[in-house]
């Protein structure tokens, strides 16, 4: 199904015009028919009873709206531009996702939106929701849980910025484009975490070229976001929606290993520390025995610079203030 514009002119206001006038001269008919002529009032009242029916083919469009018609079920184009429109009175609108509200947290809601008048009257929403938004809509998806590569529980959410370009397809080729939208979100998003770990680990390839890189969700959220976009965009090209952006909204371990991660990170940049440590403290150690060798200042036997290195890297890696301990008599 490919979208056409309904040919048609911005003549709503003349069409308005013309069923008054129309009205007032049926009740003019009347009016002779009942002083001067009889079978005027018959005229009259049948163009009372069916002059009405033009009335229903006026369209008022607002900017970034579209309204799709279809005549006795053939789909016969879509209105785009804002204006005042007369279409052909039995056509129909059609917009399968009118009673349909994309939430935050991806919940959708099937209740149709209820409106009150002046009276207090309250009356379905439904005829004002015909209208297909063409506006850029943001859907902040709900924090799923998905396992990651290495099997981890992660909790991930994105929210996704798409817009509709060819109503046709929206209405016609799926069932309820929102719903269907929401449930792509869901599947790109599971397909797109399952290939990345969610820190750095060895031998993990995510881009499938068969060599292990750096890929992971909280170092490389511009990639992965791309990769989501592009996964949703192909399943909904045949919905007629554009994937504009998306991006991660939150992403965090699992509750229930939330703590242990915690500790392995924690572990695991201690030892970075103290190898750093470690590296600095032997520069050091080597830096003072070949200064104390050039200067010939102190001239020791390997026993005696084995202790001087075991005091020195005690003193430089330890975690607390070293206490000196001043030897007042000789080396030897």
């Amino acid at each position: 199904m490919t979208e056409k514009i309904y040919t048609t002119k911005k003549n709503g206001m003349l069409a308005l015009f013309g069923t008054f006038a129309l009205l007032i001269f049926g009740v003019w008919c009347i009016i002779a028919g009942a002083v001067f002529f009889g079978p005027l009032s018959a005229l009259g009242i049948l163009i009372l009873v069916f002059g009405w029916i033009p009335l229903c083919g006026l369209k008022v469009l607002k900017p970034q709206e579209a309204l799709v018609l279809t005549l006795f079920g053939k789909y016969k184009g879509t209105l785009r531009e804002a204006g005042f429109y007369f279409v052909n009175p039995f056509c129909s609108a059609v917009n399968p996702a009118a009673s349909t509200k994309l939430a935050q947290s991806g919940e959708i809601s099937q209740a149709p939106a209820v409106k009150v008048n002046a009276n207090g009257t309250a009356v379905s929403a439904e005829a004002y929701t015909k209208r297909i938004s063409l506006k850029a809509m943001t859907l902040n998806n709900g924090r799923q849980k998905i396992n990651d590569c290495l099997g981890n529980p992660v909790d991930i959410g994105i929210a996704v910025i798409w817009r509709v370009v060819d109503t046709a397809k929206a209405v016609f080729n799926v069932d309820n484009y929102k719903e269907y939208l929401s449930l792509q979100c869901d599947s790109a998003l599971r397909n797109i975490v399952r290939i990345y770990p969610y820190d750095v680990s060895l031998n993990v390839d995510t881009t499938g070229d068969g060599h292990a890189d750096e890929g992971s969700l909280r170092g490389s959220a511009e990639v992965v976001a791309e990769r989501i976009k592009d996964e949703i965009q192909s399943k909904v090209n045949d919905a007629g929606l554009e994937i504009l952006d998306a991006r991660i909204t939150y992403l965090a371990y699992a509750p229930e290993i939330a703590s242990v991660m915690l500790q392995r990170q924690q572990a695991s940049a201690i030892i970075d520390a103290r190898k750093m440590i470690v590296d600095g403290a032997v520069g050091m150690v080597e830096m003072a025995l070949e200064r104390l060798n050039e200067n010939q200042t102190v001239v020791l036997d390997e026993e005696r610079k084995a202790a001087m290195v075991s005091n020195l890297l005690v003193v430089l890696c330890g975690n607390h203030d070293a206490q000196p301990v001043v030897n007042s008599g000789s080396l030897y």
